[in-house]
Order: structure tokens, then sequence, then C-alpha cells
């Protein structure tokens, strides 16, 4: 799970949240103390870790270093869009992918899944450098990536990033297919307020008790709280469209989107949806060649009590229309997926979709203690806690069985860790997320 946000900005933002709003909503004359003490405390830490860490090292998977352009690598033509020929062409394993990971949209999931590969395979991954996402909400730049030297090229990039594509194409050899997964801009909207409510100061003074309220009166009057140039707006309007690389405060009628679909279309070899998951992944199981084992999957960075949404048909449709952009990509995609679908065949689908759920099922009652995931605080080992948002303990987890058969004993450790630990474990040096993690600790956010 990417924090999305600098640490030390978020110091400043706590300690402006816990010293100067009273609870009768005045503001008192400390703000400024409070400010100056959170940022000499972060300076501080990251000074006392300078001097006791070593330094940085490249990435360990593994896989030697080899130039994108080199005539070593086995290329091939991009897989031909729209295109019958797309699914039953005969293939050999695709191994080097950009996922364009993008917030709450189940993306954390399908991480798990490209960590595996990229494990199993030997593959180098681009790793930021320090931290779990590429300095986002910044634009992608190379030089964010861990060890990156001009002569590097590599295999899998897939942590959360505000896509840049003249950045991301020269680190990645020409055969590569690009990938993305969108949600349903409501809902994707619903669950952003949620999550993120604590972290964006816009939504701190908007009525209501809770997040529920707030969010339904946020949707009945948007411009009446919404400041696009407040910190950490864009997780409130057009989130897709951000994460995309593009102007998120565009107008839905400016022809400049029709232009930015039919480049998106360009760019993207797949872009999945998250209500049809597992047809999704079958689509990118077929695209890259690969094995259904390579597709198992646990649902991970789930939501305590999110079973389903809380917007009715009304609310539903307004958070629709105040993210016109996210929804106009999103219904392109839509239909774009669905011929897709054709393509791969509805009754094959269909028979592969049950076969993989069943496959899941097993590995489900083979690996989890109990059949199902768990609050935090019952999860046994700290290498399977899952990251938790600010001030807030709701993202569920998994313990592991006992006694798992030793042809799947790895395979259930690997489906069942987080994104952050397993980053460490394929060598990725996360000193600044650490550190973050122990701020948190200290102040219990």
């Amino acid at each position: 799970m990417s924090t999305g946000i600098c640490p030390w900005h978020l110091i400043n933002i706590f300690i402006l949240q816990m010293m100067c709003i009273k609870p009768q909503g005045k503001l008192c004359r400390s703000i400024w103390k409070g400010l100056i003490l959170g940022t000499l405390l972060t300076s501080f830490l990251i000074l006392l870790y300078s001097y006791t860490m070593p330094p940085l090292t490249l990435s360990s998977t593994g896989n030697p270093v080899f130039d994108c352009f080199s005539s070593s690598i086995q290329e091939s033509s991009n897989p031909a869009k729209n295109s019958s020929s797309f699914f039953t062409q005969s293939c050999r394993p695709r191994q080097n992918l950009m996922f364009l990971k993008t917030h709450k949209t189940g993306s954390s999931t399908i991480l798990n899944i490209l960590f595996r590969y990229g494990q199993k395979h030997h593959l180098r991954f681009a790793f930021p450098r320090g931290r779990n996402d590429f300095e986002y909400p910044s634009y992608f730049q190379r030089s964010q990536v861990e060890g990156y030297r001009p002569d590097i090229c590599y295999n899998i990039i897939c942590n959360h990033m505000r896509y840049q594509h003249s950045e991301v194409r020269p680190l990645l050899p020409q055969d590569a297919v690009f990938v993305t997964v969108l949600r349903d801009p409501a809902l994707l909207f619903e669950s952003s307020f949620q999550y993120f409510a604590r972290v964006v100061p816009l939504t701190w003074t908007i009525p209501g008790s809770g997040s529920k309220q707030k969010m339904d009166t946020f949707l009945q009057s948007p411009l009446s709280y919404y400041d696009s140039s407040g910190y950490n707006a864009h997780y409130l309007h057009n989130l897709l469209m951000f994460d995309l690389g593009y102007d998120n405060e565009l107008d839905a009628k400016n022809p400049k989107v029709k232009l930015i679909l039919k480049e998106l279309d360009e760019r993207f070899h797949l872009v999945m949806l998250m209500e049809y998951f597992d047809e999704s992944l079958l689509l990118l199981k077929d695209l890259l060649c690969w094995e259904l084992e390579d597709i198992f999957y646990f649902k991970l960075n789930a939501r305590k009590n999110t079973y389903g949404s809380r917007l009715g048909p009304e609310m539903h449709l307004m958070a629709q229309n105040w993210n016109a952009l996210d929804t106009l990509i999103y219904n392109h995609f839509n239909s774009t997926f669905w011929k897709k679908v054709e393509e791969y065949g509805v009754e094959r689908m269909k028979q592969d979709v049950l076969h993989l759920q069943r496959k899941n099922e097993l590995l489900i009652q083979e690996c989890i203690a109990g059949g199902g995931p768990v609050d935090a605080n019952k999860i046994k080992e700290s290498g399977l806690q899952p990251w938790q948002p600010i001030g807030e303990n709701v993202i569920l987890g998994y313990n592991l069985k006992k006694n798992i058969s030793k042809q799947h004993r790895q395979l259930c450790r690997n489906m069942l860790t987080p994104e952050i630990q397993y980053m460490s474990q394929l060598g990725a040096d996360l000193w600044l997320t650490q550190l973050w993690a122990s701020i948190r600790a200290f102040f219990k956010w």
C-alpha cells in the first residue's frame, strides 16, 4: 500500500490537526510551534538514520544488468490490439511488464502476483528509491528508481506512481507489455474518500460525524468544499485521471479528452476492471502466456466492513458526475474489455473463471488459518501485518496455517505477504517507509 505522501509533510499536518484545532473549532496560537517541532523532529530522525545505516544498494533480484536496446534482448512485436489473433497466436511467456498501480482498485493483489512471478523467474524490478512508491503524487522520473543508471534495463515496473510515459518507456525492453486496472469511479471515490480522509485537509471541515455523512454532504455540493490546489485534493476528484498522468481538473467536454482516450488505447495493451477481477486476470494470463498457477491470488489490502457500497443510487450518480473524467475513461475501457472477452471466448471465459475460483478456494483451505481474513491485531506474524491508513486499524490480513504441505508452504507464505514486506524480501531498500512506520508507531498514529 502506498503511503501517498511525504512523511515530514504528514507530521506537520497532524501536529496542525492535533494542536491547532480545538474541539470548539477555534485556532490555537501554537500552530507555528507545532510545525517547527515536527520539522525538527523529522530532520533529526533522518539525520540519525543516515549515520547508522549502510549506503543504498541495487535491488538484489539476481538478474544481470542489461541494456533496453541491446541486441541480446529477445524482442517480439507488440501484441496486436482488438484482433482475434491476439489471444490465439502461439506465444512464449512475456516477462517484461509495466503495471500502472492505480489507487483503490485491487492493485495490491495484482502486485503480489507480479512479485511472485518476478521472484520465481529472477526478474529485475525497478523499485522506488527508499520508499514503496515513486514519490507520488509527483510525476514519475527515471531518477526515482533505486540504483538508476542510463544503461540499466528492467523487467517489471509496478509500484505506485503518477504516470509519465516518456520517463517510463526507456526503462523497459521494446517488447514490454503495458497494463493497468480501473474501477467504477463512484465506488473508487467512496473508497478513496474514506481511506484518505485523514490526510486530505479539505475533508476536516465538512459537516458530519463520520466519513459517510461527510461524503454525502460533500457530494451534494462539491464546489462548496473542494479546492483543486488543496493538499492531497487529487484523492477527491478524478483520481484515475490523475494517476494516469493527465489533468484531473479538465472539463469533461474538452476535445482533449478524446485524444487522451486514444493515447491510452495506444499505450496500454490491457486495461483490467476491478469489478471483473477474475476475468481480468485470465486476460492478463493469456496476454502474457503465463500459466494458471501464476495468477492464483488471495485478496490483499481489504478494508474491514466494506463488503458492499453504502452509496445509494442517487449518491452513486452524484459521485459519477463529480468524477466525470474518470467515468468517461471507465466507460470507454469497459467497452474494450468486453471486446477482448469476446475474442477470448465467452464460454471459455466462464469455464476458466470457475476453474480459477476453485483453485483459489483450495489454496484458501490449504494456506489460511480460519479460512479468511482477520483484524490486524489478530495477525500473529509481523511479516504478515498490512500497512494501515493514518489513525485507523481497518485493513484486514491473514494468519498462515500450521502444517502446510511442503509443496505449498512457500507459495502460501508468498501469497499472504503484504506489499512492503515482500518488497524488502526482493531487495528493495525501504528506509524512508520504515522510518515513517517507526514515527507512526511512536506517536500511535
